[in-house]
């Protein structure tokens, strides 16, 4: 079977990294890029940038018809480029609603995983927008993926800075999490599918050797595809993965279709997921400073139980003949690493999300997030209740597949709910899913598919808060 070269997949990036303006400006000012003058408070720019104290740069965007209320967005994973908007449609949309977007780069000295800084220079960025164009009557927090993490402790920190908060695609089971259950489905196709062969999963010298990982997994995956063992096996990594089983281009699979299930969670393994993991492991580390997954003395027959994907599993092995208890059994007496205590203690530090709630939070999410799956949703909203604060959260469901995959029409629809909560002091039927297709559907700006959904469990295996 030929080679594939492995890319992080351009649509990914650019849903996380979106390319950014121009930026210009000075700490304690900002410039007027109509005018290339200092804006004063007096002024309404259209565009203003600058620079906080740590180097990190922010942008501003305010309509002539400004109706009072910034959106201080949060970006995701990528480079430490300042956006204030989840895409340039969604920027136009809002504009047009009279909205003023804000957003830093975060620290462009620290790694793409910037939960170090993200939150510190979302507030900065507050307070130089405040003395630039004026203190907003009402300021909403709007974060996106990794952002959406940042977003989510800027409603756990903001109270009286942020008045409400939404949540898009968001990486709301934080860091810890993410990296632990990322390493499971590693190791288990290391393990079942390299067998015998030297993998470093962790501690990445830089982005290529990380990169270099994420080909050779990926490789082993495509091999794997051709026999009814390896599609078993896949199944299993992919079930440790909470991977998503409906694919771009493809109609979800049938409940009682194992088969189909495991293609469609190929589709994704296989097309660039892997490479996105292991670019995420480095730079985590990088910014933790260490390993911070662990596996020793965990039971992966245990942690398959959990798995809403345990029948599919154990279907598949049936049919290609395979032990899976033997399996389980290799993966748990193979099961070794330790994290640096350290390492997971400043990720735990900087990038969790668990939870008290200081404003309203309404979180969206697709159904089928190849990369931040849906099941973190599930995660989160535990650790909100048992904070006591449920009562501050709703999360909404788009019936689409990818990561970030929103209409313009779905995310101004959230703008809208969230603004509309804070306005009134209650939720009403603003976040349920029939009232946010109708407001984005009377919008025209792409369609809509708000869908009543809960989301299964999601696999992690070990407790963080």
């Amino acid at each position: 079977m030929p080679r594939r070269i492995l890319r992080i997949p351009v649509a990914v990036v650019g849903s996380l990294a979106l390319a950014a303006a121009t930026l210009t400006g000075t700490a304690g000012a900002a410039t007027d890029t109509r005018t290339g003058t200092t804006a004063a408070a007096a002024t309404t720019p259209s565009h203003l940038s600058g620079t906080l104290a740590d180097g990190a740069t922010w942008i501003a965007d305010v309509p002539a018809d400004w109706n009072g209320t910034l959106l201080l967005f949060s970006h995701g994973y990528g480079p430490a480029v300042a956006q204030n908007a989840p895409s340039d449609e969604a920027r136009t949309a809002l504009l047009s609603e009279g909205y003023a977007l804000a957003g830093s780069s975060f620290d462009p000295q620290g790694s793409w995983w910037a939960l170090n800084s993200a939150e510190r220079d979302q507030f900065a960025t507050l307070d130089a927008f405040a003395r630039t164009v004026g203190r907003p009557s009402r300021t909403l927090s709007v974060g996106l993926s990794m952002g959406g993490l940042v977003n989510a402790q800027i409603a756990r920190d903001g109270a009286g800075r942020v008045d409400g908060a939404l949540g898009l695609c968001s990486l709301v089971a934080g860091g810890v999490d993410l990296d632990d259950y990322q390493y499971d489905a590693e190791y288990t196709i290391a393990s079942l599918l390299m067998p015998g062969q030297d993998v470093r999963l962790t501690g990445f010298a830089d982005a290529a050797d990380a990169a270099a990982t994420a080909q050779r997994l990926t490789d082993a995956v495509i091999a794997a595809q051709a026999t009814p063992q390896g599609r078993a096996r896949i199944a299993l990594a992919a079930a440790y993965l909470n991977q998503s089983d409906w694919a771009p281009g493809q109609d979800p699979p049938a409940a009682n279709d194992p088969e189909g299930q495991e293609a469609q969670q190929f589709a994704w393994l296989s097309q660039g997921v892997l490479g996105f993991i292991e670019h995420g492991r480095w730079s985590i580390e990088q910014s933790a400073g260490g390993n911070t997954s662990w596996n020793a003395g965990l039971d992966y027959a245990a942690l398959l139980r959990d798995s809403e994907h345990a029948g599919q599993v154990r279907a598949l092995y049936r049919k290609a003949g395979l032990d899976l208890r033997a399996d389980l059994a290799t993966l748990t007496r193979g099961a070794n690493l330790r994290a640096d205590p350290g390492a997971r203690r400043r990720l735990q530090a900087s990038s969790t999300a668990g939870q008290s709630l200081a404003v309203p939070l309404l979180n969206l999410h697709t159904i089928a997030d190849e990369l931040v799956p849906v099941q973190q949703e599930a995660a989160f909203a535990e650790r909100v209740r048992a904070a006591g604060d449920d009562r501050l959260l709703r999360q909404a469901y788009v019936a689409r597949q990818g990561h970030c995959a929103f209409t313009t029409a779905e995310i101004v629809a959230g703008v809208r709910a969230i603004d509309r909560r804070v306005t009134t002091g209650r939720w009403g039927d603003v976040a349920e899913p029939a009232a946010l297709q109708r407001s984005a559907l009377s919008l025209n700006l792409g369609g809509a598919a708000f869908v009543r959904y809960r989301p299964g469990r999601l696999v992690v295996g070990r407790h963080s808060s």
